[in-house]
């Protein structure tokens, strides 16, 4: 099976196909670097030539409100015009779980909006919706912190491993589309300041970090239930703790 992975050389994308070419499977990582723009659409139609899978794992270089929104609608757009030309049977997206909870995020409404182009596409698909991967949660603190402080919403959390994700899409894009959405989370769920808190002790990190119902996530109020999903979801099997313990070896 051809599956032609669209960012493949992010964080995600490079573990996707890693996992699919040692499936056995022809997967080709597909990004500006390798000469694919699914914004301008350059290299789009040959990358996509006898493609039976693409999955969509990009990231926009720039979180400015309509910057992202052009971004995520345009790639969308462009990439369902070349799956339709080639005949493409199954198309996977990226998204994020709850995006369509926080209205003052932009780049959760970029988000939602990408995922309104492909359910207009035309080509059967399926949204893999994931919670906030662990590789982030540094950067969430760092976003958070002021005054030597990290300041957090009173949300609850529930970050996923890189590699659960990319095991995830695998294990969809090798499946039936589902013209619907999937929802993947990791194994721990606990209030935004303990996950952080976790995660900085581990680093050895002296910043203390407080519950701020205030506080913004990315520009967005964050509810209780805002960042976890409200039903069923897969769980990846990697755990905080292992993770943690993995990323501080050395």
């Amino acid at each position: 099976m051809k599956i032609v992975v669209i960012g493949g050389s992010g964080l995600i994308g490079s573990r996707l196909v890693k996992l699919l070419t040692e499936a056995g499977h022809e997967a080709l990582a597909a990004s500006p670097r390798t000469g694919v723009n699914a914004v301008t659409g350059e290299g789009l139609n040959d990358a996509l030539a006898d493609a039976d899978v693409v999955v969509d794992v990009t990231n926009a270089p720039s979180w400015e409100p309509q910057a992202v929104l052009d971004f995520f609608r345009t790639s969308a757009r462009n990439l369902g015009k070349a799956e339709v030309a080639a005949g493409v049977r199954h198309h996977v997206a990226l998204s994020i779980v709850g995006c369509e909870r926080t209205p003052e995020n932009a780049y959760f409404v970029a988000k939602v909006a990408q995922e309104e182009v492909i359910e207009a596409a035309g080509v059967p698909y399926t949204i893999v919706r994931a919670t906030q991967f662990m590789e982030f949660i540094g950067g969430i603190a760092d976003f958070g912190t002021e005054g030597g402080t990290v300041r957090l919403g009173d949300g609850l959390f529930q970050p996923i491993a890189a590699d659960d994700v990319a095991a995830a899409l695998s294990q969809v894009a090798l499946g039936a589309p589902l013209n619907g959405t999937v929802e993947i989370a990791g194994p721990d769920r606990a209030p935004f300041a303990e996950i952080v808190g976790r995660y900085l002790k581990s680093a050895g990190d002296p910043r203390p970090v407080v519950t701020d119902p205030d506080a913004r996530y990315y520009g967005g109020r964050v509810e209780e239930q805002s960042l976890v999903p409200l039903g069923e979801a897969r769980i990846g099997r990697i755990s905080l703790d292992q993770w943690l313990a993995q990323a501080n070896k050395g």
